[in-house]
């Protein structure tokens, strides 16, 4: 066909520059239409083939055809032609808007924050009462993240929780507008990130915590502060709440250091009543323990790890009881000395702090706490095995068979219990309006564990989880009604309950050779332990539970931690 289309002009193949690469091959026809520019279409106009159910003359897709060279634009916001208003769909906003979440402000800040935390981040509310700032175009944000970042290091270095320290940074940023923030809380880092506006770039800051110190004075102090910094009633600028801070950081602790050596002292020596002693293993126990004490400070002023404090600390009453026995006394319980010892030592703070960070979903700084519980427990372990070693070899009789005295001393063993939780509490460094409600805790829980334990013949981890559950129960009610930590309502309190005969039986079981029976002792305390920590928790939970819970308007419910169901 070609060659007969024309004369020899029409045979020669044109160029690539003369043709369109979307030009159709020869031979092949299609319909001609005008040029794409004199007809102009809408991006939202329906495609050819696509029609439209009842669409007017004017309907969404531009024209009564719905087509492509309709000359009428569509909107953007017209609703798409399956849209019906009886069945519309919930991503659209209803006619009345979305209703505001709201929460009390008559409840404590940690559950409002508590609360705003386990949100999906399009459901919170609006921002909390902003605070007065020097500025009136708004708070300085680096200031406003520096000052969160220093009150959530005090917290997490104090023995806080994870989500309470990011509850309390939240409460602070919120406090001074800055809504659009989000605190992270790791062992040793706190991060905070804050974005004004989905087309600022973020302002991001870290802190990181060296020290780690007890002093319970010294977190219900900042509690207060982030408190004051919450309320409407009171107006608190940046240099204000910085004064405070800096305040709070130069407090001396409230009792001297013989004051605490004299307490870890009381507290072994009860421990060791608390366990079948008489008055000559308390003075004996409380002489172990306060030689010990002094042995750990002295170690920690040299620069030791507070492993080496805790080997340190652990071999002077496993000595005295060693002492005793080779003596042949008859009437002292050389392993209620090494118990009342032990008692002083075992890390209850810390293992109730990394168990209910695991329960409440932060699993990283979970398995760090754990994991210095764990350290703190090898380096308890070693120094009294080290002792019991030697006694062994020097030939000491130590009974592995030796338990606790039955109770037929229920008045003199709740005495010893609440003596046992002042003395913890003055260790803790805890405000002295707090110290007689703690004692009276603590021997709440001894006279749940010993009814249960001992008259009901329960299983002693069944009945430490309940005495623990009641504990964490009282002290979440004693911190909503002072509006503040509820750490020095709970861990002095757990003292009574703390395994220290099954942690003690255990290590003579493997310093006799006996490992059978030294693991299942040591398995034990370890579930007693585990049994403490979640108790404590459950409690607390409970009392939040039955509790008028800051939620949104209409009944909803108190948000979970991050996940249900596991997925």
């Amino acid at each position: 066909m070609v060659a007969e289309s024309g004369g020899p002009e029409d045979q020669k193949p044109q160029s690539d520059e003369a043709r369109s690469a979307f030009a159709p091959p020869a031979g092949t026809s299609h319909p001609a239409s005008p040029p794409e520019e004199d007809h102009p279409t809408s991006e939202f106009a329906l495609p050819t083939g696509v029609h439209q159910e009842q669409a007017g003359p004017a309907g969404p897709g531009g024209g009564s055809g719905g087509g492509t060279n309709s000359d009428t634009l569509s909107s953007a916001f017209t609703p798409p032609a399956t849209y019906r208003a009886q069945q519309s769909p919930p991503a659209f906003t209803p006619a009345q808007g979305i209703p505001m979440v709201r929460l009390t402000k008559e409840a404590p800040w940690q559950d409002r924050m508590r609360t705003m935390l386990r949100m999906p981040v399009t459901e919170r509310p609006a921002t909390e009462a902003i605070q007065r700032t020097d500025d009136e175009t708004g708070p300085a944000v680096p200031r406003v993240l520096d000052l969160t970042l220093r009150i959530g290091e005090l917290l997490l270095a104090g023995g806080e929780g994870a989500e309470d320290v990011e509850a309390a940074m939240f409460a602070v940023t919120r406090s001074y507008g800055l809504d659009r923030s989000e605190p992270t809380v790791t062992f040793t880092l706190l991060s905070i990130s804050h974005q004004p506006s989905l087309v600022d770039d973020p302002v991001t800051a870290s802190r990181t915590v060296r020290r780690r110190g007890t002093d319970y004075t010294r977190l219900a102090a900042v509690f207060r502060l982030v408190d004051d910094i919450t309320s409407t009633d009171t107006e608190i600028s940046l240099e204000e709440a910085y004064r405070r801070l800096a305040e709070i950081r130069r407090n001396r602790h409230p009792y001297p250091g013989w004051v605490l050596t004299a307490a870890a002292g009381l507290l072994a020596g009860s421990a060791s009543v608390l366990v079948g002693g008489g008055f000559l293993v308390f003075v004996v126990a409380a002489a172990g323990a306060m030689l010990g004490d002094r042995l750990a400070w002295l170690c920690a002023g040299r620069g030791l790890p507070e492993f080496y404090q805790f080997t340190v600390a652990a071999m002077p009453p496993a000595a005295m009881g060693v002492a005793l026995t080779l003596t042949h006394s008859t009437d002292v319980r050389p392993s209620a000395v090494i118990t009342g010892g032990l008692f002083a030592l075992l890390p209850g703070r810390a293992l109730v702090a990394g168990v209910q960070d695991g329960l409440t979903g932060y699993y990283i700084t979970a398995s760090a706490r754990l994991l210095e519980v764990m350290y703190f427990f090898i380096g308890i372990v070693a120094g009294v095995l080290i002792i019991l070693y030697l006694g062994v070899q020097l030939g000491a009789q130590l009974n592995p068979e030796a338990e606790f005295i039955p109770n037929d001393r229920p008045a003199l063993q709740i005495l010893v219990s609440m003596t046992l939780s002042l003395a913890f509490a003055v260790l803790l460094q805890q405000e002295r309006s707090t110290v007689l409600a703690v004692t009276l805790n603590g021997g709440v829980a001894w006279i749940v564990f010993g009814a249960m334990a001992r008259t009901g013949g329960i299983s002693p981890v069944a009945a430490t989880a309940v005495a623990a559950g009641l504990v964490g129960l009282f002290g979440q009610l004693f911190s909503r009604y002072r509006f503040t930590s509820s750490l020095p309502y709970i861990t002095a309190a757990i003292g009574p309950l703390l395994p220290g005969s099954a942690t003690y039986f255990g290590l003579l079981g493997v310093a006799q050779n006996e490992v059978n029976r030294g693991l299942t002792s040591l398995s034990t305390a370890v579930a007693t332990a585990l049994a403490i920590a979640i108790g404590v928790n459950l409690g607390s939970e409970i009392s939040r539970l039955f509790m008028g819970v800051p939620g949104a308007i209409g009944g909803a419910s108190r948000r979970a931690a991050k996940r249900t169901r596991g997925f």
